[in-house]
């Protein structure tokens, strides 16, 4: 099952209060970015993050789901009406990600 671009653009809009927001497409899913860094994304209409320390704080009591088969854990982001809840839950997770890799040409 994929995931419907509706529910993306909401996720989106639930996210405007978080620093550069931004997605791409990949298989049917939504893979999601802050300030350039993969925090997580939306797979079969769930919006799931990675489970840095910060993550894992806020949702204390969040489920870890698969986004696909073969892939590692990520927590299920449920509370997804808080818009003020989402921008301090993603832009957390960012600064504890390490920066991109320069891609090489």
């Amino acid at each position: 099952m994929s995931s419907s671009n509706g529910y993306l653009n909401y996720i989106l809009e639930q996210l405007s209060e978080a620093e550069d927001i931004s997605h791409r497409a990949m298989m049917g899913e939504y893979i999601l970015y802050c300030r350039g860094k993969v925090i997580g994304g939306i797979y079969d209409d769930r919006f799931l993050i990675k489970p840095t320390e910060h993550a894992k704080k806020k949702m204390p009591e969040a489920v870890y789901e698969l986004p696909y088969e073969g892939a590692k854990e990520m927590l299920l982001v449920d509370n997804v009406e808080d818009k003020a809840f989402l921008a301090q839950l993603v832009n957390g997770v960012a600064d504890e990600l390490p920066a991109p890799k320069k891609k090489k040409k």
